[in-house]
This record gives C-alpha cells, structure tokens and sequence, in this order.
C-alpha cells in the first residue's frame, strides 16, 4: 500500500520508513508536523496516513487534528494514530467521527512488527483497530455509573475486541466459540447499553463510544 508518515521523532520516523519498504509498502513522504502532513496528503493521496498525536509547535494535538482533517477532506484515507501514552479524549474524538479505517496504538506497539503490519492491513481494508491497553484502560471502571456495569464478564471480552476492531467471526475463534454465539453476544451488548436499532448509525461505534465516556 501507499503510505505517508508524520512523526517529529527522525529516529521513529526513519526506522518506520525501514520497515514498511522491507515489507513491500511504499513510502510516499515521511514528514515531521502536520503542516507537512497535510500537503503530503493532498499530494500523493496515500492509502493510509500513520501520525504521531503530539507534533510541533505545541506537541498537544496537532496530530489529532490533522487525522480529522484528513478524514474530513479525503475519507477514503485511512489513518492510524500512534501515541506514546493512552489518551482518551483523543481516542474518542478520532472515534466518534469515524466510520472505519481508523486506527489508535501506542508507540510500543509499532516494535511488534506482525501486529503493528497486521494493523495497517486492516485500516486499509475499511477497519477499525484499537491497541489492546487502550481498550484495557478504556473498559476499566471510573465511576459508580458505569454504562457496562450490567455487561457479563463475557459479554465485556468480546466487546473489547469489537474495540480493537476484530469481526465476528475472528472473535468467535479467538474465544473458541460458535459464530452464533458471538452474535447473541454482541446483540446482548447492545440492549443491555440501550443502543437505537437505527441504520443511519453503526451499533459498533456507538457501543464504544458509550464507554468511552465511562
């Protein structure tokens, strides 16, 4: 596929380069702000765009704003956060206005090459991913009034690997059951967290979203 890389770290940012070109992917720009990101963008119109959240001048969220730009203007774009520390706002501002292609890891993850790949591949394919410690902190307890207090501790497993972005039918291997029983699963979560059964909206998001704000 055809990426673009916006990091400020030249060290990251050229061992990614390294990496993706052993792995058949090309390389359209490697830059260091989002300025840069954004015209790299309209440029080479990339499969997907791999961006630091904290880039200069602020170091805040220059990055999160170039990604919703970039999905604003050229949804066909996937983009993949990376992120040093696990940030919530951020994960659900990219989140709430997403509707696949999307991802959000930490930095760490980037050194495991086959899930940090695997990631990428499924971005590009329409998807959504998910580190597995974002989804850990995002599904832990903060208030009395947490929306998956009335989930099972079935029911919370399989909605964190929703979170992370797997389909059914990976998620009924991964837990080694039936596909159908996933689906009752998911089906579950959804009344239980009182989602609309309406098709202008995707259950999935929304089942997330709702714990996010937990």
């Amino acid at each position: 596929m055809r990426l673009i890389l916006a990091d400020d770290s030249v060290l990251l940012r050229e061992g990614l380069v390294r990496l993706l070109h052993e792995a058949g992917h090309e390389v359209a720009a490697a830059v260091g702000d989002a300025s840069a990101l954004l015209d790299a963008v309209e440029r080479h119109r990339p499969d997907v765009a791999v961006i630091d959240v904290r880039m200069p001048p602020t170091h805040t969220d220059e990055g999160v704003r170039a990604a919703l730009e970039i999905r604003g203007r050229h949804p066909e774009v996937g983009v993949l956060l990376l992120s040093q520390y696990v940030e919530k706002t951020y994960a659900a501002t990219l989140l709430a206005g997403a509707a696949g292609r999307v991802g959000y890891l930490l930095k760490d993850r980037v050194s495991e090459v086959a899930d940090f790949l695997e990631s990428l591949e499924r971005v590009h394919a329409g998807g959504t991913v998910f580190d597995p410690e974002v989804v850990r902190q995002l599904l832990a307890r903060t208030t009395r009034t947490d929306p998956l207090d009335g989930l099972s501790g079935r029911e919370r497993e399989v909605l964190g690997l929703l979170a992370q972005g797997f389909v059914n039918a990976a998620i009924a291997a991964r837990l080694h059951v039936s596909l159908s029983t996933v689906e009752k699963h998911i089906n579950a979560i959804m009344d239980k967290l009182g989602l609309p059964r309406d098709p202008g909206y995707s259950r999935r998001v929304l089942a997330i979203l709702r714990y996010l704000d937990s």
